[in-house]
């Protein structure tokens, strides 16, 4: 291709994209309180912030102990990623996943609709019932707090359990109670949750990215 001409440079701003993460990440640990996270958790809690662009979310942050490492442990052993949402399938990094791991969102298989009219719920809920090979997986939960508690009757009624779980649905309506849900499930579940209102797509990506890539650049 032919690489157009560049417009002369007008303002004084860093184009280096790893000295630009570097600064951020630097203000974020400078800013956001994130003494009760271990170092693990603080990698991922910092990309979190990031992608949300203000410091004071890091006391909504909660992880189980273990979330971190059946994460990891479970995207090294090639295990599925399933989310609600196609923004967050579109914006995991691929390069960071350590075995190709698939992604997945059933959210527009033309078996959704019918499900979610006979269960009388919503089709990112209705799409939880198609993930297949949700035992051992990693879930992705950004946008549909009906999607984090239909995940969680399954698991209660005996279905697969996944082996880590980060439940960020944003919204009003459900959203804090979906993940209180999680946060105390009884099952054994691993989770990430940002407690409250908060959340989306852009924050759970950013926590898949993060935990697929122990690296924080």
């Amino acid at each position: 291709m032919t690489i157009p001409a560049r417009p002369p440079k007008l303002y004084d701003y860093d184009t280096d994209g790893a000295s630009i993460y570097r600064a951020s990440f630097g203000m974020i640990r400078a800013e956001a309180d994130l003494s009760r996270f271990t170092a693990a958790q603080s990698t991922v809690a910092v990309r979190m912030i990031h992608s949300a662009g203000d410091p004071a979310l890091a006391p909504q942050i909660a992880f189980s102990d273990g979330l971190v490492d059946a994460a990891r442990e479970a995207l090294r052993a090639g295990a599925p990623i399933y989310t609600d949402a196609t923004m967050i399938a579109s914006g995991i990094i691929r390069r960071r996943l350590p075995a190709d791991n698939d992604v997945i969102c059933a959210l527009h298989d033309p078996r959704v609709l019918e499900i979610a009219t006979a269960w009388q719920t919503t089709k990112t809920a209705a799409a939880v019932s198609l993930w297949d090979r949700l035992e051992g997986a990693v879930v992705a939960i950004g946008n549909a707090p009906t999607a984090l508690f239909q995940l969680l009757e399954v698991v209660a009624a005996g279905g697969p359990r996944p082996a880590a779980v980060i439940g960020i649905p944003v919204g009003f309506v459900g959203s804090p109670e979906s993940k209180q849900a999680l946060a105390e499930n009884p099952y054994g579940l691993e989770w990430l949750v940002v407690h409250g209102r908060r959340g989306g797509s852009a924050l759970a990506t950013s926590a898949i990215n993060a935990l697929a890539q122990e690296q924080e650049i």
